[in-house]
């Protein structure tokens, strides 16, 4: 299925405040993808929202999130249900710093409902690092039941070789998100620990626009999305 499972909603304050809950699901469906994921950073408030407009346009969501390390590494977290998503927000409370967003120079960051109304401003900075470890992240999204993609692993910022300088080979990771095929390679060559056929590789946009939000470009086959859920 063609998918893209990483996007950032009007919560993000990255984002565009277009990027609202119908616009995200209604330009997926119209690029014609099959299968989405928005991923606010630390948060997962918006995913009610999400779940329901997905559901009434009629394309398929995995539930997610993209969570910032103490290490300031970005990790994707995807979950089957939406239940078991919306367990890991007292958690990420619990980790947040606690520094109060500065909307004119941050941006907005607005949870909405599936009408694409406001419903609530969160007040604390959501672009920041938790106060807990890249394993303790991953941990507590297995705990809650999801599956931890590394994030944009090349990037000069936030990825996990720009602040580790590599992927450990005892990270307990469930797959990797490069930005093309050529990157892939590179990962694998700096990492020969990698097993090509046993790890599942994701290309996403990393979408902060409507317009960024990826072309059917990208193929998730049966076979890796068993990988993830069985």
């Amino acid at each position: 299925m063609f998918y893209d499972l990483h996007m950032h909603s009007c919560l993000s304050p990255c984002a565009d405040d277009e990027m609202t809950p119908n616009n995200i699901c209604n330009m997926a469906l119209i690029k014609g993808l099959e299968l989405i994921a928005v991923t606010d950073h630390n948060s997962v408030r918006q995913q009610p929202a999400i779940d329901k407009v997905a559901k009434a346009v009629g394309i398929r969501v995995l539930y997610g999130c993209e969570l910032e390390s103490s290490e300031a590494v970005h990790c994707l977290g995807l979950f089957a249900r939406l239940e078991d998503n919306q367990k890991l927000q007292p958690w990420i409370d619990s980790q947040m710093p606690g520094i109060p967003n500065k909307p004119d120079y941050y941006g907005k960051q607005q949870i909405m409902n599936e009408f694409d109304q406001e419903i609530g401003i969160e007040d604390q900075l959501l672009i920041v690092s938790l106060n807990a470890s890249l394993d303790e992240v991953i941990d507590e999204i297995h705990r809650c039941g999801g599956k931890a993609v590394l994030a944009h692993v090349l990037d000069r910022k936030n990825s996990i070789t720009h602040e580790l300088g590599f992927i450990p080979e005892d990270l307990k990771y469930d797959g990797i998100e490069v930005k093309s095929e050529e990157q892939r390679q590179l990962v694998l060559k700096l990492h020969p620990w990698i097993k090509d056929e046993e790890t599942v590789w994701f290309i996403d946009s990393d979408a902060h626009r409507l317009t960024d939000i990826s072309e059917p470009d990208h193929w998730l086959r049966d076979s890796d999305f068993r990988k993830l859920w069985g």
